[in-house]
């Protein structure tokens, strides 16, 4: 390999530390940088396999996580900072994959001295700030969103509890799996609202410089699969379609198997395709 490490730091939005992951291979096709969902992390679940895939393809493969998804340098699996999460808003999510797409430029240009195509891949909430970091940056190639979401506001709360998070300045979302009350201060409206032009998916894809794809499960009950179809109208693409698939294409965490879904790995293939065919 030409590069491999794990948990490297990188200072994010307002100078707060994180970390990353990269593996390079000899001779890559492309660099992918891989950008986690909400409530979610760089190694959730089989994102690990995700990057194995990939590097064995012959792609050199970035993940990180976002500054403020609420873990540590320390502990950078599930949520041991709640204060950082509570904090986080979009703008600070795209100006942190910003940061990773410029790493991952040096390493390649400068680290490895080599030209090769920069992709993105993002998942769910991920998959939307890849496209608003991304459809437009002359470094990128190409962007593939994975049940990305179509829309930022129409995810806030609503009526009455919309008006309780305006008083109290947060509101607490429950996370099942590690059953936590996850907070979000109401600078999290704050900057969507100053910041709504520069956020706007459908306005970033209609205006898109470079190749763009969405795969969508067709069983997705988080992110529904109307949003794919959005997106892909949206790019003037068409969209891939997972029969099957919920939102996380069948993985779940902890994941403890060798081996990715049938699911997952139909969304590997497919965006290996694309990546490869530039006609698509």
């Amino acid at each position: 390999m030409l590069i491999d490490f794990k948990n490297k730091i990188f200072e994010g939005s307002k100078s707060r530390k994180s970390v990353y992951d990269c593996t390079i291979p000899f001779n890559p096709k492309g660099m992918i940088i891989f950008s986690h969902g909400y409530k979610g992390y760089k190694d959730w679940g089989a994102w690990n396999l995700v990057q194995d895939y990939f590097v064995a393809a012959g792609y050199g493969f970035l993940k990180f996580n976002f500054s403020h998804n609420g873990g540590t340098v320390e502990n950078p699996i599930d949520f041991p900072d709640l204060k950082a999460f509570s904090e986080n808003c979009f703008s600070f999510e795209v100006k942190d994959l910003q940061i990773m797409i410029d790493e991952a430029d040096r390493l390649i240009s400068q680290e490895c001295n080599l030209n090769v195509p920069l992709h993105l891949i993002g998942h769910s909430r991920g998959g939307g700030v890849s496209i608003l970091a991304g459809v437009q940056n002359p470094k990128v190639s190409s962007v593939i969103s994975l049940a990305g979401i179509s829309d930022i506001e129409t995810r806030f709360p609503k009526g009455e509890d919309f008006d309780v998070w305006k008083r109290e300045g947060v509101y607490f979302v429950p996370n099942n799996r590690t059953k936590q009350e996850m907070p979000h201060n109401i600078s999290f409206y704050d900057d969507y609202q100053n910041n709504k032009s520069r956020l706007n998916i459908e306005k970033a894809l209609e205006e898109r410089e470079n190749r763009f794809l969405q795969i969508h499960g067709d069983m997705d009950l988080v992110v529904s699969i109307s949003e794919g179809q959005l997106l892909a109208s949206w790019s003037d693409t068409e969209i891939e379609i997972i029969k099957g698939a919920g939102h996380t294409f069948g993985i779940k965490q902890p994941w403890e198997n060798k081996e990715m879904t049938g699911e997952l790995l139909e969304v590997c293939k497919k965006s290996l395709l694309f990546f490869e065919n530039q006609s698509i």
